[in-house]
């Protein structure tokens, strides 16, 4: 299939990679920047624009990457100018509803759920694409091209997928977070966050075969209070810090807790 991108960032990057090598043909890339526009561009062998009215009419689908808040925009404008062709965003966050009054014919969503950067190459093998479609031939497009990247593909309803986006920001997004405040506690004594890395990889290595609750160690899981009141103490010039910290023991006893009620009534 021939595919144009409007965005140039992380996923578009990846993903322009992983079509490539599935066999596709990316004809074009549209970007904000002329910098972004022709990196991308010279790296995958297409046409690139910085105006939209631009881009080649041709393709099969058009993906739109691009931030949240202009994604409405570019769909409308997507309609003036490729009102027959296949257009999907690839937002975890936003509803189908993006495209009514659009002016397209044809149009979904495939969103790819997996964390992005240009340094690092996804392998789409291990990526679950979750696709939608306003139509049963969008669907079946989007469906194909999840496997030629050979991913698990999901069908999955916008109101569902505002649930999913929100476990995919606590899992990924909020966790790399405490990475960055363990990060930040660590070089107050010149510790290097490596020394952690090995603790990380084994807490994500686990949970692939017991559950998170199940896997969920430490002093707050013990309901040991000494430590806890202890380690609140070390983060008593960082209120936000130690708010997070306090958040986040209560939240891990109370879970324990409630698990404990529920083994006693068995």
């Amino acid at each position: 299939m021939k595919i144009v991108f409007i965005g140039a960032g992380r996923l578009a990057t990846n993903m322009a990679f992983a079509l490539q090598r599935a066999h596709h043909e990316v004809v074009g890339i549209m970007s904000r920047t002329e910098v972004s526009s022709r990196r991308l561009a010279e790296a995958v062998g297409c046409s690139w624009t910085t105006v939209i009215e631009d881009l080649r009419r041709d393709a099969d689908i058009y993906i739109v990457a691009v931030s949240d808040n202009a994604v409405p925009t570019i769909v409308h404008l997507l309609g003036k100018i490729v009102p027959t062709a296949l257009v999907v965003h690839t937002a975890g966050s936003l509803s189908m509803d993006v495209f009514k009054n659009s002016g397209l014919k044809h149009f979904g969503v495939f969103y790819p759920m997996q964390t992005f950067s240009k340094e690092r190459r996804v392998d789409f093998h291990t990526v679950s694409c979750f696709v939608e479609a306003c139509d049963v031939f969008s669907l079946k497009v989007l469906k194909s091209l999840a496997e030629s990247l050979g991913s698990p593909v999901y069908e999955l309803s916008s109101s569902d997928r505002r649930y999913l986006h929100l476990a995919a920001v606590i899992a990924c997004n909020f966790s790399n977070h405490c990475y960055v405040m363990a990060a930040d506690v660590l070089n107050r004594c010149g510790i290097p966050f490596k020394v952690l890395l090995p603790l990380i990889d084994e807490t994500v290595l686990k949970i692939h075969g017991m559950s998170a609750e199940d896997a969920q160690t430490g002093p707050a899981a013990r309901g040991d209070n000494l430590v806890l009141s202890a380690q609140k103490a070390l983060l008593a010039d960082q209120p936000d810090y130690k708010e997070i910290y306090t958040l986040m023991s209560e939240n891990i006893q109370n879970t324990r807790k409630k698990r404990d009620r529920i083994d006693d009534k068995l």
